[in-house]
């Protein structure tokens, strides 16, 4: 009866043994399959922005600039904007039109900014175009903007409203979105 003991403990040892090992070696996998299916690193994470400002209007259309830098190894492209101040954003290019003169347009496929590289905005440059704003931004205001990725994540900042009397908007024509946008390309500095 001892030996039947003796051999159904080290059987039961046995079995208890190889359970742990089972369920280590479950626990492995599970993590190895954690890990290959946590998802990538989010685009709008390597960006920055520095010296971000929004020129202060009352109404209409205004513009937000900046410099933004990616401090990864990979292009980020931006391909839109919000804020709170206005019903919508788009993002500007400055460029040649038809009749020879510097129009303001809709950039099309947005903005990237080059890996380990930086992208300006500025006034008769890019920028970030408040179409209709829903609240004025006076010289101190504090806007927040978002900017959304191509893939779908976002880079939040905050930009100060700043008095500046270059980057006149105009419309060529058509609903904001449609036609081009003549722009006065002063680049006088802006005011705190």
């Amino acid at each position: 009866m001892t030996r039947t003991r003796t051999r159904l403990l080290a059987s039961l040892g046995a079995l208890t043994l190889t359970a742990a090992l089972a369920a280590c070696s479950t626990g492995t996998a599970d993590a190895g399959d954690d890990a290959a299916t946590a998802p990538a690193v989010a685009e709008a994470d390597a960006l920055d922005i520095t010296d971000p400002w929004v020129k202060a209007a009352d109404e209409g259309m205004t513009a937000a600039f900046g410099t933004l830098t990616n401090d990864s190894d990979a292009d980020v492209r931006i391909v839109s904007a919000t804020s709170e101040v206005t019903s919508s954003m788009e993002l500007h290019e400055m460029a040649t039109g038809d009749d020879g003169a510097m129009v303001m347009r809709q950039k099309e496929g947005g903005f990237v900014v080059a890996a380990g590289a930086s992208h300006e905005l500025s006034p008769g440059g890019d920028h970030l175009m408040f179409m209709d704003l829903t609240t004025p931004v006076q010289p101190g205001d504090e806007v927040t903007v978002t900017l959304t990725a191509e893939d779908g994540s976002t880079f939040e900042f905050t930009a100060p409203g700043r008095s500046y009397s270059g980057a006149n908007e105009e419309y060529d024509g058509g609903e904001h979105g449609e036609g081009d946008m003549e722009m006065d390309m002063e680049t006088e500095h802006a005011d705190s």
